[in-house]
C-alpha cells in the first residue's frame, strides 16, 4: 500500500472519530438522569450508544473503503490484510456512569502491522494522532514522552481486567509500591495509553487489553518516542495481550515488574 493510501485512509479515520465522538458526547449530555445500567459480564457495561457508534463508524468506513475488513468489539467482525481495529466507547463503564473520561479509538492494521491510530476524547475535544514513521500528535501538535528514567519519579497506571486472576494484578501493584512509583488506575486503556504519549504519565501497564482497546494508542506511544511490548500479535487480535507502555528509560524495570503477575 503506497503513501496516498495511507494518507486518505488516516484523513478518513480523523474524521470518522470526530463524527463519532460528537455522537457519543450528544448522547451522553442528553443521557436519562435515571440510571439503567446493561452489563455483557461481571464489570463489563454496554449501552446502546456503544452499538449505535460502532455502526456509524463501520459505513463511514466502508463507504469509501469497501475492500477493508472491520473488527469492532460489539458486533465483532473479520480479519484480513487490510483491517480496521475499532472500539467505539473505551471506557464504557465511566460513560454509562456519567463521568466524562471516555474515547473512541480507530486503529489501520495492514497486514499485521498498525500503520494509523487514532484515538479520540469528545469531552476535552483532544484528537491523538499517529501514521507509522511520522510522529504523534494531540490536535496537529507533535507531542512525546516524559523523560522521567527514575521509577520513583514515575506515575504508572495500571489496569486491570476481570479476565485475569486478581492475584496477579495485586503482586504487580505491590510492586510499584516497593519501588516508590505512583499508581493509579482509571477507565480507559486507550487514554491511559496515549496520556503516556504525552507525558501526563510515565507509563500504562495492563495484564490482560483487547486489541481494539489498544492497538491504535500503542502506534501512538510508539510514535511519541515510548516503548511497547509486542502487543498487537496474530494471536491478540482474536484473544487480547498483555500492553506495557512507557517511557524507554523505565522498561526494564517495568517489564521485570510485569512478570510477576503471570
Amino acid at each position: 500500500m503506497n503513501k496516498t493510501e495511507i494518507n486518505l485512509r488516516f484523513l478518513a479515520a480523523c474524521a470518522t472519530a470526530r463524527e463519532a465522538g460528537m455522537l457519543v458526547r450528544t448522547r451522553f449530555l442528553e443521557r436519562d438522569n435515571v440510571l439503567k445500567l446493561k452489563f455483557k459480564g461481571p464489570q463489563d457495561y454496554l449501552t446502546e450508544t456503544d452499538g449505535e457508534v460502532e455502526q456509524l463508524i463501520a459505513r463511514r468506513l466502508a463507504d469509501v473503503f469497501p475492500d477493508d475488513a472491520f473488527l469492532g468489539e460489539e458486533y465483532g467482525g473479520d480479519i484480513d490484510d487490510k483491517l480496521w481495529v475499532v472500539d467505539p466507547i473505551d471506557g464504557t463503564a465511566d460513560f454509562a456512569r456519567g463521568v466524562p473520561y471516555f474515547c473512541v479509538s480507530i486503529a489501520f492494521v495492514l497486514r499485521g502491522n498498525t500503520e494509523i491510530g487514532i484515538v479520540y476524547d469528545p469531552m476535552a475535544d483532544e484528537l491523538f494522532t499517529a501514521i507509522r514513521g511520522g510522529g504523534a500528535r494531540l490536535n496537529n501538535r507533535p507531542i512525546k514522552v516524559s523523560e522521567i528514567a527514575k521509577i520513583e519519579e514515575s506515575v504508572i497506571e495500571l489496569g486491570w481486567s476481570s479476565r485475569v486472576p486478581f492475584d496477579g494484578y495485586a503482586r504487580v501493584h505491590a510492586r510499584f509500591n516497593e519501588l516508590g512509583a505512583s499508581v493509579k488506575r482509571c477507565g480507559s486503556g486507550a487514554l491511559g495509553l496515549v496520556y503516556v504519549a504525552m507525558g501526563r504519565q510515565d507509563a500504562y501497564c495492563e495484564l490482560h487489553i483487547n486489541a481494539w482497546d489498544a492497538a491504535a494508542a500503542a502506534l501512538i506511544v510508539q510514535e511519541s518516542g515510548g516503548w511497547t511490548n509486542p502487543f498487537l500479535t496474530p494471536e491478540c487480535l482474536q484473544r487480547g495481550n498483555e500492553i506495557i507502555a512507557c517511557t524507554p528509560q523505565l522498561r526494564n524495570i517495568i517489564e521485570e515488574s510485569m512478570m510477576l503477575g503471570h
